[in-house]
């Protein structure tokens, strides 16, 4: 399947792309790049809610110049992936256990028949909470993972106990699939750069909402009920006194200071019981790291360096 190639981001070179489906009958489209010369590994890219493959040009590029090959999908219900419902800008899922068969599908289809070991993982906000469920659970199909701004919890009252059962009420009244209270089929990550939650980066932010005005099927619009119910139900378990200490996989999580999407603290204090896990808050950054001004981004990729090539394999 096609990549969409604009000026402001280009395809990366050297891509193989197209679909691949999941046993439950999701078709995810897929695209990854092979190491260049003097290969370290592969690294999965796992974008978070409402975003797409093209988003991720500048950090596939990132990556490749560190000698990694790059894998990464569309999540069932965005990007080019199959959509659930009639309205395809609907962001929908039943449950986020559906994200982690779209890991599999990934690492079974993709990533040990085509990609070089050793294997690491980089996955941003909804994508961290995935990757956090899938190492939770015991797989080791990375050997690290890094997580930008994991999506642990939300800032403010927004997990508070009446929301998440007026959601939890809505969804077993048969709503699911309707837009949350006071969202529509407006395309996040297109609107006005002023007040905008996700970067201080003019430029980057004009570059990722030209995307979409350029190829808006890539968009979607607000979460429906059922995905709201199922984002609050996989950060509900989190909170669980014992989740993080569970957690074997080596872990990095990167958080914001200026973040407003997800919750900075919560971060800092799952990192904390991590048994084999640090983490870095960027001062000044917002929500969306690998997307911000370059002092921002340098922070990241430093960190990210000190902490993949760690491994003895690279020693």
């Amino acid at each position: 399947m096609t990549l969409i190639s604009i000026p402001a981001n280009p395809v990366p070179d050297n891509v193989v792309s197209g679909t691949v489906k999941t046993p439950d009958g999701a078709e995810l489209r897929f695209a990854r790049w092979a190491p260049p010369s003097g290969r370290k590994g592969t690294v999965c890219v796992f974008t978070g809610r409402a975003e797409s493959i093209e988003k991720y040009f500048e950090t596939v590029r990132d990556l490749r110049e560190r000698g990694f090959a790059v894998a990464m999908i569309d999540w069932r219900g965005q990007g080019l992936s199959s959509r659930q419902l009639r309205d395809p800008y609907k962001g929908y899922v039943r449950s986020f256990s559906d994200y982690e068969t779209d890991v599999e599908t990934l690492v079974q289809q993709i990533m040990l028949p085509d990609c070089p070991p050793p294997y690491f993982a980089l996955a941003h906000s909804m994508g961290g909470a995935v990757l956090l469920r899938v190492a939770h659970s015991g797989k080791r199909w990375f050997d690290r993972i890094v997580l930008s701004a994991p999506m642990i919890d939300l800032p403010g009252n927004t997990m508070s106990w009446p929301v998440r059962m007026a959601i939890r009420t809505f969804r077993y009244m048969g709503f699911g699939g309707s837009y949350v209270p006071g969202g529509g089929h407006k395309i996040a990550g297109a609107a006005d750069f002023v007040n905008n939650k996700l970067t201080s980066d003019p430029v980057r932010f004009a570059r990722n909402a030209s995307i979409y005005e350029d190829e808006p099927t890539l968009g979607i619009g607000s979460p429906t009920v059922a995905w709201a119910d199922a984002a609050f139900s996989a950060m509900t378990g989190f909170r669980a006194l014992d989740y993080p200490s569970t957690i074997r996989q080596p872990i990095l999580m990167l958080a914001a200071s200026n973040d407003q999407i997800v919750s900075t603290p919560a971060i800092e204090e799952f990192a904390y019981h991590l048994r084999a896990g640090s983490h870095l808050v960027i001062a000044g950054s917002k929500h969306e790291i690998l997307q911000e001004q370059d002092r921002y981004r340098g922070q990241f990729w430093a960190a990210f360096d000190a902490f993949v090539p760690g491994t003895p394999l690279f020693k």
